[in-house]
């Protein structure tokens, strides 16, 4: 509060306020709003991390070994035997990519991944070929996994498939609602049921181990039937580059610890680290499993029924608790899976937002601490793909890991830059950069070889996917990336040149005041509101002029005769409109008045606002001023006011 007592001679004066938001029905949907200073407490620790942050990785369990599968179909079943060594190699492209973001990690503490890779080294250019290739992903993630979690309902209750699209939609408005709970809230909220999705799943994948090993696992009974495909073809490099391609959709969602470093407990770049190592390792063990078991107990990959549905009756010999337990266990992580996306997309599209390559807007923090625009942004877009492919995997699935292994080529080929330039530093030499502060790093060339080969392998995945799932539909992908990137410019360009145009840097000197000031007042009716808008308008100049637009004479003609009465000799135009128009007549007046006013001249347009302390009455009326305000804003010179005037209607309490 203000010191009445403090005589400093200054023209800033600092002031707090008790003022604290009511509860509201918002805040009982998404919680009590938090303080600025309850920020350092709404961070996370690794265990919930986990869930936050890896449940997408963790989830594709569910249906990459299955995509791989739908490519070797046309084979026939000679050709699932490659599952299992497809597999391999896509744990070891793991691996890789795995190094190369613990580097960043650790290299960028303040999250950014990609894109702040590719800015501080490959310049803004690959800075936004990334960004935009993990928004599109991001996208995509929550398209796909909740998709993937109505299919396993639709394999345990066949009957719910015509509802696919409806259920969809109803899982993203939840799992909005949740992350507008906050990071902390929504990672306590999926903790439970990640952490039940993988001790469930390494008890399946154990379990069917132990009973291969025994010789009484068995085969799928009753398998789906195995769509047509023709007659089966050979087994092609270029299909097992097809199948590989697919199946490297469980490597998606390894770059959002590296966007989210900040939602960590400090020190949170060790703390972010430690996570990402546990991620990798339960991803391809659980990868692995899955993918050798397929194989052993021949699963047919089917839109009937999943891969795991078949694996967990086959281990578990039939659909009892277990299989069911698996089968909701699988539903509720693909679906928490889109968390991750929600906890990555905000973050990523706020950093770009402050760089001015989006909407300023999308650096807005609810009330619980959250990126709230960007989180209802993200789940319209992914409402909209799931409507557009009826929540089927295998049409999104086309479109879904190009825009990762672009992502994961630019930040690999950034770091390798990185390590070169501090390869050439001199020890305790430092340079800042915009996202980190670069050191001279005696393994340099050990990191640099580490991810120049790295950006190496997932840039060949990259063109692979693209030449493999171009009929499919990566072509979408391929085109929206350039039509991306061409957008964040022109957003860049608007509030550079905004910026410029506003800027203090050599303005000079405040200029005079106008030396003349004129002000319309248009006027509907005569009544107490527009008598106080008249007498603001008169505290303002003396050249005020009334003008009332006739469309009906009679009535004009009662306007006129109370102006005589009330309107205090202020002059009046009365504006003949044959066509029974309001607006146009008056804008024409007003910009006739524009182009004669004299040098210096300032004109304010007063316009009396009718306002209601009711919602539903005051839906009643035309909102006039709203209308004027709209038409006139962009016009240079105008001032437009808003003089209210408030009815309080019997029955109500007025205000203060």
């Amino acid at each position: 509060m203000i010191d009445p007592d403090d005589n400093t001679q200054t023209s800033i004066i600092e002031r707090s306020t008790d003022y604290k938001p009511p509860h509201t029905w918002r805040s009982w949907l998404i919680g009590r709003p938090l303080s600025t200073a309850d920020a350092p407490h709404e961070t996370i620790g690794k265990m919930v991390g986990l869930a936050v942050f890896a449940s997408d990785a963790l989830s594709s369990n569910a249906y990459a070994t299955q995509e791989i599968l739908m490519i070797l179909a046309v084979a026939g079943a000679a050709g699932f035997s490659y599952v299992f060594p497809i597999s391999i190699a896509i744990v070891l492209l793991l691996v890789i990519v795995s190094i190369s973001y613990e580097q960043i990690i650790h290299a960028y503490p303040d999250g950014g991944g990609a894109y702040i890779v590719g800015r501080d080294n490959l310049g803004e250019i690959s800075a936004l070929i990334a960004a935009s290739s993990l928004l599109t992903d991001y996208i995509l993630t929550v398209s796909v996994s909740i998709s993937s979690g109505v299919a396993q309902i639709v394999s345990a209750y066949p009957a719910a498939d015509e509802y696919r699209v409806p259920i969809a939609i109803s899982a993203v408005i939840f799992i909005t609602l949740i992350n507008m709970r906050g990071v902390k809230e929504s990672g306590a909220a999926i903790a439970v049921p990640s952490f039940l999705f993988i001790i469930i799943m390494f008890a399946t994948v154990g379990t069917g181990m132990v009973r291969h090993l025994t010789g009484s696992l068995g085969t799928v009974v009753n398998p789906p039937e195995l769509a047509n495909h023709g007659i089966p073809i050979a087994v092609t490099p270029f299909l097992i580059l097809h199948a590989f391609s697919s199946g490297t959709a469980a490597l998606t969602g390894i770059e959002a610890i590296s966007n989210g470093i900040t939602a960590f407990k400090e020190p949170r770049s060790k703390n972010a680290g430690i996570t990402l190592i546990w991620m990798a390792f339960i991803l391809a063990s659980l990868f692995l499993g899955i993918s050798f078991l397929t194989g052993k107990i021949s699963a047919v990959p089917s839109e009937i029924e999943t891969v795991i549905s078949q694996l967990a009756r086959t281990v578990f010999n039939g659909q009892g608790f277990l299989y069911l337990a698996v089968i909701l266990a699988t539903t509720v992580i693909l679906i928490l899976a889109a968390n991750t996306a929600f906890a990555g997309f905000p973050r990523l599209s706020a950093l770009m937002a402050k760089d001015g390559f989006l909407p300023r807007q999308l650096t807005y923090r609810g009330s619980r601490l959250v990126y709230s625009r960007g989180i209802i942004a993200l789940a319209v877009l992914a409402s909209f793909l799931i409507i557009i492919f009826q929540a089927s995997v295998t049409r999104l699935i086309p479109l879904y890991a190009i825009g990762v292994f672009l992502s994961f080529t630019i930040s690999q080929a950034g770091m390798a830059l990185r390590w070169w330039k501090s390869g050439h530093l001199k020890p305790g030499q430092e340079i800042a950069e915009t996202g980190s502060k670069l050191r001279f790093d005696p393994l340099w060339k050990l990191k640099m070889t580490a991810n120049g080969f790295g950006s190496v392998c997932t840039g060949i995945v990259m063109m692979v996917f693209a030449v493999t799932k171009f009929q499919d539909g990566a072509y979408v992908v391929l085109i929206l990336i350039p039509i991306l990137v061409s957008v964040f410019w022109m957003i860049h360009r608007h509030y550079n040149n905004l910026a410029k145009k506003l800027s203090l840097d050599n303005f000079g000197v405040i200029p005079p005041h106008a030396t003349r000031h004129r002000v319309i007042m248009p006027v509907s009716g005569v009544h107490q509101g527009t008598l106080a808008a008249l007498r603001y308008a008169r505290m303002l100049s003396d050249d005020v002029t009334a003008v009332h637009v006739t469309i009906e004479p009679a009535e004009s003609e009662k306007v006129r005769q109370k102006w005589e009465l009330w309107g205090e000799g202020v002059r009046m135009v009365m504006l003949d409109s044959p066509y029974r128009l309001f607006v146009e007549p008056l804008l024409e007046y007003i910009a006739d008045i524009a182009e004669q006013r004299q040098s210096g001249e300032t004109i304010t347009i007063v316009v009396p606002e009718f306002v209601s302390n009711s919602r539903m009455t005051g839906a009643l009326h035309t909102n006039t001023a709203n209308i004027l305000r709209e038409q006139l804003k962009n016009q240079h010179g105008i001032v437009i006011t808003n003089v209210p005037y408030h009815v309080h209607e019997a029955g109500t309490k007025q205000g203060v």
